[in-house]
């Protein structure tokens, strides 16, 4: 049983400057070098793809932004799972894509860190899936708070992956993952 690599949200919708200052500027390349990673080996990959239903969001489908980005974008043979909310396993089939590939331990990435990547590796955990989180691979973006302070993309990048670090998932590099995967102690 192979962990499945699954990708969320990594469209050309996240570059419009609504969602804020972004940080991370490496992580799409780091996040091909992932998947290529993830396909030589020949584990599962499941990409999920934000179908916003507002039709002023640039995920909204139809847009030209809710194309995936090239870096990252679907081959013959990955699942693609469509998705409303910012919970990839509300109101879709991932469980029971999952549950197809038989994998009990998952390797999340994609975008936005504070929302979507965050309240989906909660789930994950919470249905019971071990979940890594390579802590390159994953971009937040500026955050103001309700006092009005502004925490910077690279603040709130080191501040939620402390706080999931532990509780619900394992945050290693995407390099030590990867060598982990080849190995077969993903742990």
């Amino acid at each position: 049983m192979s962990a499945t690599l699954v990708i969320i949200d990594v469209q050309k919708a996240m570059d419009d400057p609504r969602y804020g200052v972004r940080g991370q500027p490496d992580a799409e390349a780091n996040m091909a070098r992932l998947l290529a990673h993830w396909r030589q080996l020949g584990n599962p990959v499941v990409h999920i793809r934000d179908d916003s239903m507002d039709p002023d969001s640039p995920y909204a489908p139809g847009k030209p932004t809710h194309a995936f980005k090239d870096e990252v974008s679907p081959i013959d043979g990955e699942v693609v799972v469509e998705k409303r909310t910012n919970n990839a396993f509300i109101g879709t089939d991932l469980m029971q894509v999952l549950e197809q590939h038989g994998s009990s331990e998952l390797v999340m990435c994609g975008v936005h860190l504070q929302y979507c990547v965050e309240s989906t590796v909660r789930m994950a955990a919470n249905l019971g899936f071990m979940v890594f989180l390579p802590e390159d691979c994953v971009i937040a973006v500026d955050q103001t708070d309700r006092n009005g302070k502004t925490w910077t993309a690279e603040e709130v990048h080191a501040l939620q992956l402390a706080i999931l670090d532990g509780s619900f998932v394992k945050v290693l590099h995407s390099s030590d993952l990867m060598q982990a995967a080849e190995h077969g102690t993903l742990q």
